[in-house]
């Protein structure tokens, strides 16, 4: 079965074009390292009625949004290989001057979790 590592990630507003730059040019390095497919989800209906919406569980600030983002993978042992790659690419590397972030590396929300229904 299928694995993905998600992420939830706040991202101020006025800095959401340089965070989806970023993500592109992630999203298709990861691709070439094989991974399935990259999504990046900018947060449009986050006012829920139901449990706890994103911007109260993410502590979002005035003026950001949440992105929600997934890689999907043939496995875990796919993934942990193709992870490997990517962070020994040196185009990742070069993005992740933690001066230059368009978002608080600190406040990622981060999982790897097993498929379980994949309708």
């Amino acid at each position: 079965m299928k694995y993905v590592d998600g992420y939830i990630v706040p991202v101020p507003k006025k800095k959401l074009k340089a965070y989806v730059r970023m993500a592109k040019k992630a999203g298709k390095i990861w691709r070439e390292h094989s991974a399935l497919d990259y999504k990046e989800c900018a947060g449009e209906d986050l006012k829920s009625k139901y449990g706890i919406p994103f911007p109260r569980i993410m502590k979002l600030k005035s003026g950001e949004t949440v992105m929600f983002s997934y890689v999907v993978f043939k496995s875990r042992a796919h993934r942990d290989r193709v992870n490997a790659k990517v962070m020994k690419d040196p185009r990742i590397e070069k993005m992740c001057d933690p001066n230059d972030m368009p978002f608080d590396c600190r406040r990622i929300v981060y999982g790897g979790f097993n498929v379980t229904v994949d309708a």
